[in-house]
Parts: C-alpha cells; structure tokens; sequence
C-alpha cells in the first residue's frame, strides 16, 4: 500500500512539473546573435528532460498578462536594445509583481535601457566587451542550482560583459578574474550571474551565452538548467 502511495505521489510531482510552461523570446533591435537558434532549440531540451514545456517566439505581441500569466518563466534570450512598447512593458511588470519568473542570458542586459524597473529587474545593464577570449570565474556560491555542479573556478572562453547600473539587491553566484583576460572594466568583484527576488517575482541573469558553442557545453547547461530550477522554484 504504501508502495502504491508512493507511486501516485510521484506521478502527481511528475504531472505538476510536467504542467510548468517557460517562454523564451528572443526579439532584437539592434545586435543579433548567431547562437540564439541554437539557444532556443538547446532550452527546449532542457524543458523535454527536466519536465517544463517551452515555447519561442519573437513576437511582442504576445506579451499581453492574460497570455503571460499561463507561463512560469519569460526568458529574454539574448534579446537586444527596445524590444517591448510601453503596453507590452506594463504587461510584463504586472506579470513579475503576480508571482512571474525572468531568466535572462546574456544580452538581456543590452536590452530596455529606457526602462528603469528592468534594470532594477535584470541587476545590471551591458556597457562594453573585449573581444572573445578563455577566462576563469569564480564561484561565489556553491549551493545555488546554476553552481553547485562546479568547482571551486571554471574557465570558459565566451563574450564577457562589463556592466553599468549594477543593483546592490542581487546575489551573485560567478564572478569573472579581471587578471585572466584583456578588457575587463568593473574591477576585482566581476559579477557574472546573479539570482534575486525583485517586486513579486523571482529572476536568474547569467552572462555566459554568447558563443553557439555554449549551447553544448555541458556545464553552461546545467549552469543553465540551474537557473531554470530557480525560477521554476525547484531544488
């Protein structure tokens, strides 16, 4: 009996999980990044293995509360520059302050620089980058779901972004070594990812995400994932 109790509450974690919906959106208006596809197509396992269900788009219109709030989390995916009208933008703030989700890759902080609730809400906002090259990071906390499959340093070559209008709100989780790389602007305290709860809702950045090889990369994914679980308020 309690084999079969067991069994059935099992399936109902299954079945509620298997319910969570993400949107990824990925508008630009001004840069647009080759790895974006393969982003999408690379979320979309993520959500066929770890039981959430995604959806792509590039159409703002979609971005209405009544179609919003069926989602768990809205990610920008290397969106880029004014992506949202001022209707669009209400919508979206109404559905972080409901109980919604961010999760932002990459040149989700080149994004909305007009609007200063998503700089609040993304932690930061792109200022410059050097050019592509292998850095180390830092793991500042080894217990988040995006870090704790890591090591105490991680070398990676990606795009690193320095950043502007930093929140003292966020939690940051990777940091970047200045000292390892060519071009580096906000000193000895990098920030590379971050998570924090912000006006209702919950929010993951990560920086990392420029390169189409990171979509295979095996820990930016659980990296990645590790984001997913925060949002989606899972262990």
């Amino acid at each position: 009996m309690k084999q079969l109790l067991s069994v059935i509450l099992l399936g109902f974690v299954f079945l509620s999980h298997a319910t969570d919906k993400v949107l990824v959106f990925s508008k630009t208006d001004g840069f647009r990044h080759k790895s974006i596809e393969v982003g999408a197509e690379a979320i979309k396992k993520l959500g066929n293995e770890n039981n959430f269900e995604v959806f792509h788009t590039e159409n703002a219109n979609l971005f209405t509360y009544n179609n919003l709030k069926q989602y768990k989390v809205v990610v920008f995916l290397n969106t880029t520059k004014n992506v949202l009208n001022e209707k669009q933008e209400a919508a979206f703030k109404k559905y972080i302050n409901k109980g919604g989700s961010f999760l932002g890759v990459h040149a989700a902080t080149d994004t909305e620089y007009n609007w200063p609730w998503y700089n609040k809400l993304v932690g930061a906002y792109f200022l410059s980058h050097p050019n592509q090259c292998e850095a180390t990071m830092h793991i500042q906390d080894n217990k988040h779901a995006s870090t704790r499959h890591l090591n105490k340093t991680w070398i990676k070559h990606d795009e690193w972004y320095n950043f502007k209008n930093i929140s003292e709100k966020i939690n940051v989780v990777l940091t970047v070594d200045e000292a390892t790389y060519k071009g580096g602007e906000n000193g000895k305290f990098h920030p590379v990812a971050w998570y924090q709860e912000f006006d209702g809702g919950r929010m993951f950045y990560t920086a990392l995400g420029h390169t189409k090889e990171s979509y295979t990369n095996p820990d930016f994914l659980k990296h990645l994932l590790g984001g997913f679980f925060y949002c989606l308020n899972r262990k």
